[in-house]
């Protein structure tokens, strides 16, 4: 099995953030995936989440 593409990353940092995965995506993730994309895609997913949740805060005050 190959490296895990950008858009099976993004999908596998989202799953992760509601918490599911499948075993499949899981296990590929564990074996043939590189930490430092995981982290990258991660933190971005994470700022872009902040960043919504305050935009939204501000229409709302």
């Amino acid at each position: 099995m190959s490296k895990p593409t950008l858009k099976q990353v993004i999908q596998s940092v989202l799953a992760a953030a509601i918490g599911v995965q499948s075993q499949a995506n899981r296990q590929r993730d564990f074996e043939h995936g590189s930490l430092s994309s995981y982290l990258v895609v991660g933190a971005i997913a994470t700022v872009l989440f902040i960043l919504t949740l305050v935009t939204i805060v501000s229409f709302i005050l």
